[in-house]
């Protein structure tokens, strides 16, 4: 099968167009996820006639560092008609798309086998670079257009799904934050004739403490008063495999990044959970990244498995069912307030069960939490819902990705 692979440098050449009239300025980086981001760096001072005119169908690359990353970060222009990239990227094109077709050979560069043979080659200095020359010599299958064009169809049905469901999930969670804000910061939750309730002339009450106005029979209590437990977990040793493998959901910090939590990434054993301090989060709690660089720590993330969660990961257990909405929604909206909560012994800054436990919280009246909480989880059950479609999804997108290699043995059969 091999000996009808075509290499990479039969179809591609360098391009090399400067900016020199500084005609663009929509200035994109290269991600590891291979996407291209707005650039962050710091172009104060820069001369930016150096920089390198990327136009649509045209692809960047980085060939630094791939050793050390695992991945080769390569990207397709697609969503703009022309940007700017730092001159170190090397900028290559299609030479005939009427034989190699730049979709096709995206999903080529997407395979995880792909980012393996990167790697293996990537030996030239220190930083595992990868050579140019390794890298035109690196082969792919190439079928008749005809059949790329129809891999290609098929493969953007399934990630322009992947793209609703995202951007129907981020609707919802909108959605979600403003019904929040509308029912317990603004005071609007629907009164007994099911009219906003402070702009109908609903009864408020001075707090002193809070120095402003709520609802009567509203009452300003500590986080701990709803809920049943707050604890952290523990980590496995990593050297001990025994101790990982497919029983049991793991979750760490960086998970908290979903706002439904329906898998993890690890997964760890009986062993595993009986030789460490790791507790056991359930569907129903909200769990939140205590630590973590950027933006990780603060971050909330509802729970529809229970899984076992690590000592950077706390778990807040409502007291009963009916705070499990009114909970998660109000950590989840004061994330930039809690991001900056520290207990003072780490250079990072963490929030604890102690710090957390005592976070001040306004209680609503019973029946107005029980109102939310049909209707939140309503919202969170859609976004679960969504999210599993997607996970589905992935599945089939990675199976067409691995299928690539298959066309021609399923052709000579046919013959």
């Amino acid at each position: 099968m091999t000996s009808n692979y075509r290499k990479i440098g039969d179809f591609i050449e360098l391009v090399d167009e400067r900016n020199k009239d500084l005609s663009i300025n929509l200035l994109l980086g290269l991600s590891i996820s291979k996407e291209f981001i707005p650039s962050v760096a710091n172009t104060v001072g820069t001369n930016m006639k150096n920089y390198k005119i990327i136009r649509k169908g045209q692809f960047a690359c980085s060939v630094m560092q791939v050793r050390r990353d695992k991945k080769m970060p390569v990207a397709l222009l697609q969503d703009f008609d022309e940007a700017i990239i730092s001159q170190a990227y090397p900028v290559f094109q299609i030479i005939n798309e009427s034989q190699l077709l730049p979709e096709y050979l995206m999903m080529w560069f997407t395979r995880s086998e792909f980012d393996r043979e990167a790697c293996f080659h990537a030996v030239g200095g220190v930083r595992g670079s990868l050579e140019w020359e390794d890298f035109l010599n690196m082969k792919l299958p190439v079928p008749s257009i005809e059949k790329q064009l129809e891999i290609v169809k098929e493969y953007n049905t399934v990630v322009n799904r992947i793209k609703l469901n995202e951007q129907l999930n981020q609707k919802l969670e909108e959605t979600a934050q403003t019904l929040y804000k509308h029912w317990f910061v603004d005071f609007e939750f629907p009164n007994e004739e099911g009219k906003p309730y402070k702009s109908s002339g609903g009864v408020m009450v001075y707090n002193e403490e809070l120095d402003m106005e709520i609802p009567v029979g509203w009452k300003l209590e500590v986080l701990s008063t709803i809920t049943k437990d707050i604890f952290s977990g523990g980590t496995p040793s990593t050297n001990e495999e025994t101790y990982w493998g497919n029983e049991f959901f793991w979750l760490s910090s960086g998970e908290t990044r979903e706002t439904v939590i329906i898998d993890s990434e690890r997964m760890i054993t009986k062993e595993g959970v009986k030789n460490s301090s790791t507790k056991l989060a359930k569907i129903g709690d909200s769990i939140m990244a205590t630590a973590g660089q950027g933006k990780t720590r603060g971050q909330t993330s509802f729970c529809k498995i229970d899984s076992y969660i690590n000592q950077s990961v706390l778990c807040i257990r409502p007291l009963e069912e009916k705070y499990q909405a009114f909970i998660f929604f109000n950590l989840y909206s004061r994330y930039h307030e809690l991001r900056n909560e520290s207990d003072g012994q780490s250079i990072r800054g963490s929030l604890n069960k102690g710090n957390l436990s005592d976070l001040p919280i306004i209680i609503p009246q019973a029946d107005i939490i029980e109102s939310f909480q049909e209707i939140g989880m309503t919202l969170l059950d859609k976004i679960h819902s969504n999210r599993q479609l997607s996970k589905q999804l992935n599945e089939i997108k990675s199976l067409l990705l691995s299928r690539m290699t298959s066309y021609k043995v399923e052709r000579e059969l046919a013959n």
